[in-house]
């Protein structure tokens, strides 16, 4: 079985859960070692790819350099992703740090309810179940939230806006959640049409696409999951081969390829996650930390991706995006 596209159905979940406890158990030797120099260790699991998840990576190491950090001297951060371990188990290190979403977050925290969990994107976290309530977060979780649910409708609007001719969109959406209803709910404002693309484990994509392009869908909004983290650059070429407009929940996409991005703006949400870490090594429960909304968002279009699949961006369109790639 190929590690890196492991499958999110019943084994592949169990996989996940393994991983976690294993990278877990393998930082255990680090901290450790880190107790005798008395230099935090941070543990942060992304459930992207090391070259996926490069850039945000970065941007959070970047915060903890503004505030007094250098890694190597005064902390140290392990860095695991979705594909590396095999095995459960707890782990005492200073913080962790979860990056990918509300499923990473609660898989951490089942490995342990008292190290303290930062979330960079949390999506939802209060209907997601992770935290109790944004202003007083309750247990050992605070962080971020991307607000996923909220602008599954302003993404949609975008997207029409950008094909004015549409009248059917494809949802790529894992099951389970809010985001589907939320878009439901704006594509009736919208006088839009949405097909169902559901997608419950790595085996699904080839046939979902199949299914939604007989549906005669004429554009795709991706939603955001763990799940679709893993396979960013799978569905990036399945869009691209079907010739598809697709907007995502995810900026990872647009850079691995894809066509547009309407959402948080992700450096600045990892660099904020640098501030909970440096609040809860002086002293801050997670409890009492609120969680965070996005503060800056950005649209980002893709004129490489538009080329690949025929695609005219309408002047306006262009003329509010933030960034546009070449």
């Amino acid at each position: 079985m190929n590690v890196v596209s492991w499958q999110w159905s019943v084994v592949g979940k169990s996989v996940f859960w393994l991983a976690i406890g294993a990278w877990l158990n393998a930082l255990c030797v680090v901290a450790e070692a880190q107790q005798a120099k008395k230099v935090p260790l941070i543990g942060l699991l992304d459930t992207g790819t090391a070259s996926s998840s490069s850039g945000r990576i970065e941007a959070f190491r970047q915060g903890l350099r503004e505030l007094g950090y250098v890694e190597g001297q005064n902390i140290s951060i392990d860095y695991r992703y979705s594909e590396l371990a095999v095995e459960l188990a707890r782990v005492k290190v200073d913080i962790l740090v979860a990056s990918g979403g509300n499923s990473t977050t609660r898989a951490l925290n089942q490995a342990s309810k008292t190290i303290p969990i930062v979330m960079t994107s949390g999506s939802d976290a209060v209907d997601g179940a992770v935290v109790s309530s944004l202003a007083r977060p309750g247990g050992n979780i605070t962080g971020l939230t991307s607000l996923n649910d909220d602008l599954g409708g302003k993404r949609l609007q975008l997207l029409k806006e950008t094909v004015p001719k549409v009248s059917r969109v494809g949802v790529l959406w894992e099951g389970g959640g809010n985001q589907w209803r939320a878009i439901q709910a704006a594509a009736r404002e919208l006088r839009l049409q949405v097909h169902s693309v559901e997608i419950r484990s790595g085996d699904d994509f080839e046939g979902a696409f199949k299914e939604a392009i007989n549906a005669h869908i004429g554009a795709l909004t991706v939603t955001a999951s763990t799940l679709f983290s893993a396979h960013q650059r799978r569905i990036a070429a399945l869009v691209t081969k079907n010739r598809l407009p697709a907007m995502y929940a995810s900026q990872a996409y647009v850079d691995a390829g894809g066509l547009m991005y309407y959402g948080p703006n992700t450096s600045d949400l990892y660099r904020r996650a640098a501030v909970y870490v440096d609040k809860i090594l002086k002293g801050a429960k997670p409890a009492d930390l609120p969680v965070e909304q996005p503060k800056k968002f950005e649209f980002i279009v893709n004129l490489k991706a538009a080329k690949q699949i025929g695609l005219k961006i309408p002047p306006n369109v262009l003329a509010r995006a933030d960034k546009v790639i070449k």
